[in-house]
């Protein structure tokens, strides 16, 4: 067996962007993404995230992969979610999502980044930060229209 340490930050949305993951509930849902995690052996390093958005950051093993991850943790959280009445109109994940490879060198960078998510939002919003990210890793060449 090989050694692996594949480091992604992981960043997705509500549907439409709402800003439904209100305060009183986020960490509760990002508590719950960790546990269930876990419980499907997906290492989640660190996770936050605002009103309307989720930052992880995780370690790949040689057996996963990214979509099928995203899968996993944005099919149950949801329907957890909505089991239990946390936001008041039925809770859904929007169908795209960032991801993007974290340097060894730069992770504990990139977990203050999450870690600091309430303060860097209340000097940006997120679709300002979601457009840095569209430019910074180039995925605007790869979107159409």
């Amino acid at each position: 067996m090989g050694y692996i340490k594949i480091w992604i930050h992981l960043v997705w949305t509500t549907k439409d962007r709402q800003p439904i993951l209100l305060k009183e509930i986020r960490q509760t849902v990002f508590e719950h993404i960790r546990n269930n995690a876990k419980s499907k052996d997906i290492y989640i390093d660190f996770i936050n995230g605002h009103a309307e958005h989720v930052h992880c950051l995780i370690s790949l093993k040689s057996n996963q992969n990214i979509d099928k991850i995203l899968m996993l943790l944005k099919g149950e959280s949801s329907f957890w979610i909505n089991r239990n009445n946390l936001t008041q109109t039925k809770f859904e994940w929007q169908d795209e999502y960032f991801a993007v490879s974290v340097s060894e060198s730069v992770v504990n960078k990139v977990r203050d980044y999450i870690k600091n998510q309430e303060e860097h939002h209340q000097k940006k919003s997120f679709m300002d930060e979601y457009n840095e990210f569209m430019q910074k890793y180039g995925f605007e060449k790869f979107v159409s229209g």
